[in-house]
């Protein structure tokens, strides 16, 4: 027998509290939060998520970028990076670069 699980979440990185420096982290999302991330419409979009982001991710001071994978019923929807960099500063903050 087989089990496929689907997993939403957001990538972030941004400006944290203390110290004021950038960060990353990663939101795994609940069904709840996905409800709560959609627009007028019902519709996840990347303004929907931002404004979501916005209202919840507390930790951070400012939002710089995100990425998010987020399940909807059948349908995956995929916002990438608005900036290319951004990855890479995710991936750095998460993991360490290999300057360390």
């Amino acid at each position: 027998m087989k089990y496929l699980v689907r997993e939403s979440y957001v990538e972030v990185i941004g400006r944290i509290w203390m110290p004021n420096t950038t960060a990353a982290y990663k939101y795994d999302l609940r069904d709840y939060d996905i409800n709560n991330a959609r627009d007028d419409k019902g519709k996840l979009t990347r303004e929907s998520v931002e404004d979501w982001l916005c209202k919840n991710a507390g930790d951070f001071q400012s939002i710089e970028d995100f990425s998010a994978s987020i399940e909807d019923g059948e349908q995956t929807i995929d916002i990438p990076w608005r900036d290319e960099g951004s990855e890479v500063t995710y991936n750095d903050c998460m993991y360490g670069s290999e300057d360390d």
